[in-house]
């Protein structure tokens, strides 16, 4: 688990009164923890059998490759179906919208095996090209696309608006660190919810820096909407909580959040527990 990046206010004794009552706002249950995904029970047996050689070749090529990629398209459709209730959904999904002509669709899903994702690509008819099962942090298509098109050069007269107090300070500093970005470098965060920012900041923010095409939502205690920009290495990171109120708004100057990839030890778990589910369905095969 990533730490929440939300500043903690720190109270001394005798700053609350002492006979006050400790009134606490409900919890929500609904946080996802793992359970070993289902194997169909009425799934027949070539069906299970297709599917388990392809897992069992996924696992062995997660412990030869970083990122190994298996084509899933044209599979045997009972197989497919099998992999589908297998690997299921996870918590993080990516949108890539193209905004320069292009009909074709990519969807992106995480599933129940962190750093385990079903790629998909769509033609101009929305018929699956290419259906990719992929192990790492995040597919590369996605950095891909959100670099492409994007610039390092933020336009000078957006800096200046009638109204705005603060944004041309943050464009600013959003120029300067962009432009000195240097690969592998430790994330630069601009926490806009601690800046008094006015209707009129936000809206030049907006302006001057629109989303890119890249949409990425990672659910897991509430949601973090995570979206490039149409500056180089600069993503918007909000926080909502289950109510869908913004706790916090940030932009990150990164390769990538760091929320919306897998780390390499969720990888490793999510191996030895394909690992396991690949032998269940060997066992289960065989009886």
């Amino acid at each position: 688990m990533k730490d929440f990046p939300i500043p903690v206010r720190v109270t001394g004794p005798g700053s609350q009164p002492e006979d006050a009552d400790l009134n606490y706002l409900p919890f929500s249950r609904d946080v996802s923890t793992f359970s070993m995904p289902q194997v169909p029970s009425n799934a027949e047996a070539e069906a299970m059998t297709t599917a388990h050689e392809l897992l069992a070749r996924f696992v062995d090529g997660m412990g030869k490759s970083s990122s190994p990629r298996v084509e899933l398209a044209g599979f045997h459709p009972g197989g497919l179906e099998v992999l589908n209730q297998t690997l299921g959904e996870g918590e993080v999904s990516v949108r890539i919208d193209f905004r320069n002509g292009e009909s074709r669709d990519i969807r992106i899903q995480e599933t129940v095996f962190a750093g385990v994702w079903r790629e998909l690509h769509f033609d101009q008819d929305g018929r699956v090209a290419h259906d990719y099962l992929y192990a790492g942090a995040i597919p590369p298509v996605a950095l891909e696309l959100a670099q492409r098109g994007a610039t390092a050069t933020l336009a000078t007269e957006t800096m200046l608006a009638p109204g705005a107090m603060n944004a041309p300070a943050v464009l600013a500093e959003i120029a300067h660190q962009v432009r000195a970005f240097r690969a592998n470098q430790s994330p630069h965060v601009i926490n806009l919810t601690l800046l008094p920012m006015t209707p009129d900041d936000m809206q030049l923010l907006d302006r001057a820096v629109p989303d890119g095409p890249v949409s990425i939502l990672s659910r897991g205690f509430g949601n973090c909407r995570i979206s490039s920009t149409r500056l180089r290495n600069l993503w918007r990171v909000q926080y909502f909580n289950n109510m869908q109120t913004l706790i916090l708004n940030t932009l990150e100057i990164v390769r990538v959040p760091e929320v919306a990839v897998a780390a390499d030890e969720d990888i490793a778990e999510s191996r030895e527990r394909l690992a396991e589910l690949v032998e269940w369905m060997a066992d289960s095969s065989a009886a």
